[in-house]
């Protein structure tokens, strides 16, 4: 028993010394140290010997496992090292080469526009107001002096959900929204941005969804001239100190008068070019002093508060400041376009 005791023990020294892999290692302690293994299988043979010899030989048994155990240990520590060295040699980066560059994104010319636009009227004094883009045909229309079967309704042909709901046409039911929740009390001073749907043929100057950002103040004696000064001060933040403004008298239905904003052409200085049609003008915008219907219709007494209102289309805009030739560019998506707009301009 002691000479098969020891030969186990050189046997499995000599198979841990050549294992490879850690699998292989495991499999030599399942065979050697397992229950079933060849040791405890000669140990079971220790009721044959006298008394005398069993505490020898359980002496030598719990040695030569002891062995054993030392040797797989050592040897796992060995082929683990050996393990993640290899690892680190295959996945082994060369920082001399040159980096990946990280692209950066940019604001699409709508939202710079929108935020320039904001920045400038929330420093003036005005709110942020945001309203449904599914809106009720009260507010759309009826609010705003447009009744049923009037003939301006014709100018905004309509995405209509049902008899009284629609896809809104511009961001003017905001404005009578705020207005009749003021219940015709205290001053309002608002800028409205937000889509606007109309049914219209997709080409290079019209798309059926648009950005919109509209502008309302009323008080007690807001003139005409309160209109002219605020459109100045916008052309000229977002065109340049040196453009000049005329306005043109122009009907819609919500505002009396209505007029028309022009900014001279940048491209001629006003002599008169291929872009503003030999004019010197390019149009923008379309404004006025708010009408009194519309007024009485949000609860304000129109002898005691008068207002304006101004809408600019964000993609126009855009059109005339960057040079913009199509506004479907806009909405396609095109990463050439969209690359134009760099994080630093």
């Amino acid at each position: 028993m002691q000479e098969r005791l020891k030969e186990l023990q050189a046997e499995a020294l000599e198979k841990v010394s050549a294992a490879a892999e850690l699998k292989e290692l495991n499999d030599i302690r399942v065979s050697y140290l397992g229950k079933k293994g060849p040791i405890t299988e000669v140990l079971k043979g220790m009721g044959k010997l006298s008394a005398e010899e069993r505490p020898a030989m359980g002496a030598l048994a719990n040695e030569v496992r002891d062995s054993i155990s030392v040797k797989i240990e050592a040897k796992q520590v060995e082929l683990e090292e050996a393990a993640v060295a290899k690892r680190l040699a295959a996945e082994k980066i060369d920082v001399s080469l040159p980096g990946r560059p990280v692209r950066a994104g940019s604001q699409h010319p709508l939202t710079k526009i929108v935020e320039e636009i904001e920045d400038l009227f929330i420093g003036m004094g005005y709110t942020v107001a945001e309203g449904p883009e599914v809106e009720n045909d009260y507010y759309n229309f009826e609010a705003l002096n447009l009744p049923k079967g009037h003939p301006a309704r014709d100018m905004q042909d309509s995405f209509y959900i049902n008899a009284e709901t629609l896809l809104r046409t511009h961001t003017s039911p905001v404005q009578a929204r705020t207005m009749e929740k003021n219940a015709g009390k205290g001053p309002v001073k608002i800028i409205c941005p937000g889509k606007v749907y109309r049914r219209d043929n997709d080409d290079a100057t019209h798309s059926h969804q648009f950005m919109q950002i509209e502008g309302l103040v009323v008080d007690e004696n807001i003139r005409m001239s309160d209109l002219k000064g605020t459109l100045e001060v916008l052309a000229k933040k977002i065109f340049g100190q040196d453009r000049e403004i005329r306005l043109r008298p122009s009907f819609f239905p919500f505002t009396e008068p209505s007029v028309e904003m022009d900014i001279s052409c940048k491209i001629c200085g006003g002599k008169g070019c291929s872009i503003c049609k030999g004019t010197g003008w390019i149009e923008v915008l379309g404004a006025g002093m708010v009408h009194p219907n519309v007024l009485e219709m949000a609860g304000y007494d129109s002898k005691k508060y008068t207002g304006f209102a101004f809408g600019i289309g964000a993609e126009r805009i855009a059109m005339l400041k960057y040079g913009i030739d199509d506004i479907r560019h806009f909405y396609t998506n095109d990463i050439r376009f969209l690359k134009q707009f760099s994080v630093t301009e």
